[in-house]
């Protein structure tokens, strides 16, 4: 077997993060070598690789379901926002600038199309089947011409297209139709049909509108995903736990001790890898909310300031809010707050930022005895290390550099009394530093919870592709499935007017 497959949306979260781990995860246990792939991501969710590239964190986790290390390859392009109107430029794994939306959609963006269709070349050279993820929808007619994502790749790879759309939403069978018909007669030539997720209820309700979609488009429907909930992988900007799935719906499993552990996720602007609380809201017993208000930090037991693209700009944020003051309060009563990555360099003496605010020095809360630099060279690394006597893995993106002068060393950081502080991402997946590290948290708190002593993150990853993969196995037409990724677009397919203008 030798293909592949584009799988677009109607619109942005239609699924198609989740189908394509899905496909990734079905594939890979028919004994297929699949890798994913995403020519251009935008996400403040990222990752690092072994050799040290930043890719978008929805890929890692593709990579995880086709069971496969994870390579700048599969992610070439990553736009990381700073802004409403500009991002960082990520490109094979290394920022090369900032860049406002203009400037990259009014030439570099096509200008990288030859760079994403090497990757995409490399990996069909290596794998059986690459199952390429697209972005937003295909049919943004004012973004077509530069576009290196969707059809655009779909064109130059000749790859064929599956549209994914998301029926919870409504108005599903109006998304998919118009999808098509605002596309040009040779990107109709290669969208092959339609996915619905998300469907609740009796799908025999659903058939006829399936069936008269296929008269109307010629295109048929390659399966039903009923809803599930906590299926999501990690997210690319949504406010969602992964195993969980919303935050604030999070249901909680019964703890092994007596009582319940509260954690409060300050929802700073421009927040990042907020997946690292993901590890928590997986422990029996933790409930994890993310809050805006110094008056939802009062019951919590744990306060967690996650990391962000813009560290001055938070701090601002928390000032401006109150919660500043509420986490000097916590400080000083003894009660546990833990900055990651941009939120440990919150907790310092001072910031020096000429590099992504340029605002130059600003002083920091103060809790931590750590001053901050920001570097123009990213550090980008995968640490190994230990921590309340536990073994101890993460990844580090940042451009901060940490001096840290005093305090108990932890991890790259450091603790002061209940205040924690590193660059560490990923570091609570560690399942014995995890427990460690709550029990420090409950005995602060005077909460007599117990960390179940079966939680193993990893496998409830595991468990969570493979109920991914259960989807697309039991509920999508997988015989058609294949025959799409062996032998591309079928031939033939009518052409729906208008199509694109112009």
């Amino acid at each position: 077997m030798s293909g592949g497959l584009l799988i677009a949306g109607t619109t942005s979260d239609a699924g198609k993060s989740v189908v394509t781990a899905g496909i990734c995860r079905w594939l890979v246990r028919q004994g297929v070598k699949v890798a994913p792939f995403k020519a251009q991501n935008m996400s403040l969710n990222s990752f690092v690789t072994r050799e040290g590239a930043e890719i978008g964190r929805a890929q890692a986790m593709q990579a995880q379901a086709a069971r496969i290390e994870p390579t700048a390859l599969m992610n070439p392009v990553l736009l990381k926002p700073g802004s409403d109107r500009s991002s960082q430029v990520v490109l094979m794994g290394k920022p090369v600038g900032e860049m406002s939306a203009r400037g990259y959609h009014g030439g570099r963006q096509e200008a990288l199309l030859g760079t994403v269709l090497d990757c995409l070349a490399e990996l069909r050279g290596t794998y059986d089947a690459v199952i390429c993820e697209g972005a937003g929808s295909p049919a943004e007619i004012n973004l077509r011409r530069t576009d290196i994502v969707n059809m655009g790749i779909a064109r130059n790879a000749r790859l064929p297209v599956l549209v994914v759309g998301d029926i919870d939403r409504g108005g599903v069978f109006a998304s998919f139709f118009g999808t098509v018909a605002l596309l040009s007669r040779e990107d109709q030539e290669l969208v092959a049909g339609f996915l619905v997720n998300k469907f609740r209820g009796d799908v025999s309700l659903l058939e006829p509108g399936l069936d008269m979609l296929r008269d109307l488009t010629g295109r048929p429907s390659y399966g039903v995903l009923p809803f599930r909930h906590g299926l999501g992988i990690d997210e690319e900007d949504g406010l969602r736990v992964s195993l969980r799935g919303s935050v604030r719906e999070s249901a909680v499993s019964s703890p092994a001790g007596e009582d319940i552990l509260r954690v409060a996720v300050c929802a700073v602007p421009l927040m990042s890898n907020f997946t690292d609380v993901d590890a928590l809201a997986a422990e029996p017993g933790v409930v994890v909310r993310f809050v805006d208000r110094p008056e939802e930090l009062t019951d919590a037991d744990l306060v967690v300031i996650p990391g962000t693209r813009g560290t001055v700009k938070a701090l601002e944020w928390l000032r401006e809010r109150g919660l500043a003051e509420a986490l000097r309060r916590r400080a000083a009563e003894g009660r546990p707050v833990l900055g990651i990555c941009g939120g440990f360099q919150i907790l310092g003496e001072h910031i020096e930022d000429d590099v992504e605010s340029r605002r130059g020095r600003v002083e920091g809360l103060g809790l931590l005895p750590v001053r901050v630099r920001f570097a123009r060279e990213k550090t980008l690394t995968r640490p190994v290390g230990e921590a309340l006597g536990e073994h101890v893995e993460g990844y580090e993106i940042h451009h901060g550099v940490a001096d840290v002068r005093g305090g108990d060393r932890f991890l790259d950081g450091c603790r002061v009394g209940a205040v924690w502080g590193t660059h560490w991402h990923g570091s609570l997946e560690s399942d014995g530093f995890r427990r460690a590290f709550l029990r420090e948290v409950a005995a602060a708190a005077g909460r007599r919870f117990v960390p179940a002593a079966g939680t193993s993150f990893a496998a409830l990853r595991e468990e969570q592709l493979d109920r991914l993969g259960d989807l697309i196995e039991e509920h999508a037409d997988t015989d058609a499935l294949w025959r799409l990724i062996e032998s591309g677009a079928p031939s033939g397919l009518p052409f729906i007017p208008p199509g694109a203008p112009a």
